[in-house]
């Protein structure tokens, strides 16, 4: 097992050809930062991470010799907010950012993890919204709404 408790400078990321590990985890597990975890390749990883560390897709979580470890955005529930007009993009963006929720602009539409009581302020509020399961890159919410 490795036991990770700081991750690598970017000086330590001269990677010429070592393999990739990809770490698929959602925006809640990201925020998590000590656990265990199975990587893909069977490996065991014991994160020991500073409280308050948020990891992000695409960031170094270990670097071994004969591979690194990255984090990956996993797949999750969201609802795709399509505006259609950058007034509506700038109301959906208030609303949204009103309830303390994270947005994903990385794909089509405006992504936000799904939440039920926000489909609902969505609807009312007459924007077209459609559910989808899709990389989110965002943080998880706060859980706070008004």
């Amino acid at each position: 097992m490795i036991c990770i408790e700081q991750l690598p400078e970017a000086s330590d990321l001269e990677m010429a050809s070592v393999k990739t590990v990809r770490l698929p985890m959602t925006s809640e597990d990201r925020a998590r930062v000590r656990r265990r975890l199975t990587a893909p390749d069977g490996r065991e990883l014991a994160l020991a991470l500073p409280t308050g560390t948020k990891l992000h897709p695409g960031q170094v979580l270990h670097l071994a010799s004969d591979c690194v470890y990255v984090v990956e955005a996993a797949s999750e529930k969201v609802l795709v907010i399509q505006p259609r007009s950058a007034t509506e993009a700038a109301f959906a963006g208030h609303l949204v950012g009103n309830m303390h929720r994270d947005i994903d602009l990385q794909g089509e539409g405006i992504a936000v993890l799904y939440d039920e009581v926000l489909e609902d302020r969505l609807r009312r509020a007459h924007l077209v919204i459609e559910h989808a399961e899709r990389p989110f890159h965002g943080n998880a919410g706060g859980g706070h709404s008004h």
